[in-house]
């Protein structure tokens, strides 16, 4: 998906799947394994630069693990201490860590001392865990440690991807502290990118799911802010799958690519009218071939 993403442009920089840090070190193959571009000097095939994120809770494992990222080709590290799914919370990981300043501190504080000094080092939080009580302490903690730039995603793990996410917090954060601050949720085109600018004033942002709902937003917000016309990219959908599809080959049988396939649906639904009518013969065919017949008969 990185790779298809790459291709259509628009977009400065990604960062990877959090790659899980458990009771050993992620060894440097395993990080060449899942951020294949570590391979090619941290960039995709068309140049855009791949962060690698860690996600963990034990300072020195997560330490060693970072510089076997930046062994295996790695160029910046960051952290992810957002993520609000039950399984990696439970474990002590992600936005679970949120309840815990010095927790935070000591894991930013053991990853910066052990990097080389020219890796830059980020990390991405939510508001909170239960509410946002600890929010300013959190920044604070991180910023104390050492890291340059900070994800913010405007809501607590509480709230999951509900209700709208509270820009106002972000700015708040972004007036107090020196690290470079991305403000991200509910950023998903020209007008929710200007609205939140003007709420937080930050000048970086970054979009996780309206992405995989719209491929193209990144090309969009481009052409608006360049006072371009806009452009139906919904005739690019047919061309979009079959690159998709192909990219699969070799990693996956023809029924997952099929489940992969329909599950992109899912999201690409919320964006393209035309994918959101067509939604259930989508979801049943039956195989690829129907699934791609399927498609050229709706979008022609």
């Amino acid at each position: 998906m990185r790779q298809l993403l790459s291709n259509i442009g628009g977009m400065d920089y990604f960062v990877s799947e959090f790659v899980r840090v458990t009771q050993y070190p992620v060894p440097s193959h395993t990080f060449t394994r899942m951020v294949p571009e570590n391979k090619d000097k941290a960039q995709t095939k068309y140049r855009h630069p791949v962060h690698t994120q860690l996600l963990g809770s034990n300072p020195e494992i997560m330490a060693m693990s970072a510089i076997n990222a930046v062994n295996s080709g790695a160029t910046h590290i960051d952290i992810n201490f957002g993520c609000p799914a039950k399984r990696v919370n439970g474990h002590g990981g992600g936005s679970f860590l949120l309840q815990s300043p010095d927790a935070l501190h000591q894991i930013v504080s053991s990853i910066r001392q052990t990097l080389p000094e020219h890796i830059p080092l980020s990390a991405k939080i939510r508001l909170g865990f239960e509410d946002e009580t600890l929010l300013f302490e959190n920044v604070d903690a991180i910023e104390a440690a050492g890291a340059s730039k900070l994800v913010i995603h405007g809501r607590t793990k509480k709230d999951g991807y509900k209700p709208p996410a509270r820009w106002e917090k972000i700015g708040q954060i972004k007036a107090k502290t020196k690290m470079k601050v991305v403000a991200n949720g509910d950023i998903k085109d020209y007008d929710s990118l200007i609205a939140c600018q003007q709420t937080t004033l930050c000048d970086e942002f970054m979009i996780g799911r309206g992405v995989l709902e719209n491929p193209f937003v990144f090309q969009e917000i481009r052409r608006k802010l360049a006072g371009l016309e806009a452009l139906d990219y919904s005739q690019q959908l047919p061309e979009l799958f079959e690159v998709y599809y192909r990219s699969l080959n070799g990693h996956y049988d023809e029924v997952p690519k099929l489940g992969r396939l329909k599950q992109w649906c899912g999201s690409l639904r919320k964006h393209f009218p035309i994918i959101d009518e067509n939604l259930k013969p989508l979801r049943q065919s039956n195989s690829t071939a129907e699934f791609f017949q399927h498609v050229s008969n709706i979008i022609k």
